[in-house]
């Protein structure tokens, strides 16, 4: 059986690749780029999943070639903005990229896992969903898809297919969180002094929970939000 990973190539999605290889698991990451080192048991599939058809096409391959039983959608972007320079084409970009495409390969290989009676869907939402300044069109498509995997886990709970969600915190050591908070800056270490727990989390911290969802075990959860915060849901550190 295979586990199908988007965003494969950096960041959390390329820790999570090389946990499940480590596992012995068979795994296709969907990425503009190739993976930085190849992993037994790993497959790249390329393609830009900001492209409704590129996405369509890869998931007809994947859904074909593949007997995809766990699904975890990782793949995003930011585009921080403030409100005043908010741009339709923000939503734009974030919405096919973050809800469309987790669509439109969940539709290809549902019918896989309804027939097996068995299905594990992780889609990666963030704590910026509950809001966060520069983040209107991250946190609304973030929060779109808590809404979508509830709505999946209703629907897909009697076929034995469970949907979570994972909202992780500030991430160090990943492209997307230094393509707006430089590395070892005084921005970096403001954030993690905000933090309950005094840093910032690094992706096996995230990588731990999506594991979870995943596994056998799991099997009576679906439809919940993990925030993987150092407790930033509850407050910033005093």
């Amino acid at each position: 059986m295979t586990v199908l990973v988007t965003g494969g190539s950096a960041g959390i999605g390329a820790a999570l690749c090389a946990a499940l290889s480590a596992k012995g698991e068979t795994v296709v990451s969907l990425d503009r780029q190739p993976p930085a080192e190849s992993l037994p048991g790993l497959t790249w599939v390329e393609v830009d999943l900001l492209d409704p058809a590129a996405t369509e096409e890869a998931a007809r391959r994947v859904a074909s070639e593949h007997a995809v039983t766990r699904f975890v959608h990782n793949a995003g972007i930011i585009r921080p903005n403030l409100l005043p320079a908010v741009a339709s084409e923000d939503l734009g970009a974030l919405t096919p990229l973050h809800l469309g495409s987790a669509l439109i390969l969940m539709q290809a290989i549902l019918p896989g896992m309804q027939d097996r009676r068995f299905g594990r869907v992780v889609l990666m939402s963030s704590r910026a969903a509950l809001g966060a300044p520069t983040r209107t069109a991250y946190a609304a498509t973030k929060a779109g898809l808590i809404g979508m995997g509830r709505t999946w886990a209703l629907e897909l709970a009697p076929r034995g297919v469970t949907v979570n969600l994972v909202a992780p915190g500030p991430v160090q050591g990943t492209p997307m969180f230094h393509s707006v908070i430089p590395a070892g800056g005084a921005e970096e270490a403001a954030l993690a002094a905000g933090v309950p727990m005094g840093r910032l989390a690094v992706p096996a911290d995230v990588v731990h929970a999506v594991l979870f969802f995943l596994s056998q075990e799991a099997g009576f959860i679906t439809g919940q939000t993990l925030y993987v915060c150092g407790g930033l849901t509850i407050g910033a550190r005093p």
